[in-house]
């Protein structure tokens, strides 16, 4: 199934990130046997995503996460386009993630991040940085500042995005960004 199939039958809260997502992944030109890891699934937006492309991916977050996005139906969303046996969930928390070092060659945070306390935003890059082989792919897609303002008509608490780069210092990754309508991609490579 293709991207514009599956916006039409997941509807606008999935095609609002997955055309953007899209792009990167197809941008990137990760092999199809890359090991990849989905971190924070919400709606499973990016698992899908990645999914729809022919990959394999292990998503998850925190067990304890009672926030609205950590309570939809992602695994519903997969079986509606028929890529649920493509992704595997594993409940885990991100700045002390159950995972042996080197083991992905990609790692997708989508709208994620600026969830994530600040204080532990290093940890959690540092943690990506430890499970993931040489050369890998880090890519963070953020909500840039109209999303952000457009959200925060709706959900005035809701924190604002998160600049990944501000958290890198000493962390050797060389950086590109990519900019979208509603979402810039921060896109990492471990050196």
């Amino acid at each position: 199934m293709n991207i514009t199939k599956a916006k039409e039958i997941l509807g606008q809260k999935f095609a609002f990130t997955s055309e953007f997502a899209n792009t990167v992944i197809q941008d990137l030109k990760l092999p199809k046997h890359a090991k990849i890891l989905d971190v924070g699934t919400g709606i499973g937006s990016m698992a899908i995503t990645l999914a729809l492309n022919g990959y394999k991916v292990l998503t998850g977050e925190p067990k304890d996460d009672n926030s609205d996005y950590a309570k939809e139906d992602w695994l519903n969303n997969a079986k509606k386009v028929n890529v649920d046996h493509l992704i595997q969930f594993k409940a885990f928390d991100a700045k002390d993630m159950p995972f042996e070092h080197n083991t992905f060659d990609a790692i997708f945070f989508l709208g994620s991040l600026h969830h994530i306390d600040r204080k532990h935003r290093v940890n959690v890059l540092q943690e990506c940085i430890r499970i993931s082989k040489s050369n890998v792919i880090i890519c963070f897609l953020e909500p840039n500042q109209k999303t952000i303002k457009m959200i925060k008509e709706k959900n005035p608490s809701h924190p604002d995005a998160a600049d990944p780069n501000e958290y890198i210092q000493g962390l050797n990754l060389a950086s590109q960004k990519m900019e979208g309508a509603f979402f810039d991609a921060f896109i990492f490579q471990k050196q």
